[in-house]
């Protein structure tokens, strides 16, 4: 907002518009309910925003039982790379993005019934899904004594040595409801959220999208007080 050319009644606009929205909104959407002239003042500050909400998570780390996973998201692609695109994994229109999220057992003391209570989330492109960049994404974002579940990726190869403990499961109908029950939730929603809403994004943009998507999931729960937790975040680094 420092040295914006854009008025201060057009960023509250903004900051009511994407709080009021739980599945986002999108930029041209926000140019019309505005009334913005130009589709570019509308997308610039927008981005701002979620590149804002993006700052504000990564102040949050994630601790005790993770769940871990990556996914593939599609992102546009010109015309030229879709001539020659891969098919599946690693095709020049996905991008890869590491997703985590706690993870608290729980039983309840009648039935003895046992299910999952999921805290944080976590997620970032990822420039390549391999040991190195999934364990330096870990450990930006994970502290204290992690036990980490996984599927059996074999980029996770060497990640017990950076967490207390590594429990790795085979990918199936029972690890999707069970183990990791919340972080196929959060890419499921991910995807549905990306594409029902804004379609094809950029490779460029993505990660500033996805802060948006996990920045209100991480606040689920807030309601109407998003608004409020929307401006304390844009004025923080400013009152440290």
């Amino acid at each position: 907002m420092e040295k914006s050319k854009i008025s201060l009644h057009t960023w509250m606009l903004a900051f009511i518009f994407m709080s009021a929205s739980k599945k986002g909104l999108s930029c041209l959407e926000f140019q019309r309910q505005v009334s913005l002239s130009r589709y570019d003042t509308a997308f610039r500050l927008m981005h701002k925003i979620r590149a804002m909400m993006g700052k504000r998570d990564s102040l949050y780390i994630l601790n005790d039982m993770i769940e871990f996973d990556e996914c593939f998201v599609e992102v546009a692609t010109k015309k030229q790379v879709k001539q020659n695109l891969k098919r599946g994994k690693g095709s020049q229109g996905q991008a890869k993005v590491a997703v985590a999220a706690e993870s608290t057992p729980l039983e309840d003391p009648r039935t003895g019934k046992k299910d999952r209570a999921c805290g944080y989330y976590k997620m970032e492109v990822l420039g390549k899904v391999d040991s190195d960049h999934v364990n330096k994404f870990i450990k930006k974002n994970a502290a204290g004594d992690i036990v980490l579940f996984t599927d059996k990726n074999t980029a996770y190869v060497d990640i017990a040595d950076i967490v207390d403990t590594h429990y790795m499961v085979v990918s199936d109908k029972v690890s999707v409801n069970e183990t990791l029950k919340w972080v196929h939730k959060g890419i499921s929603n991910l995807k549905r959220n990306l594409l029902g809403i804004h379609h094809m994004i950029t490779y460029k943009y993505l990660q500033n999208y996805i802060n948006e998507f996990v920045y209100k999931l991480n606040r689920r729960y807030f309601g109407e007080r998003l608004f409020d937790r929307l401006i304390i975040a844009a004025v923080h680094p400013y009152v440290q």
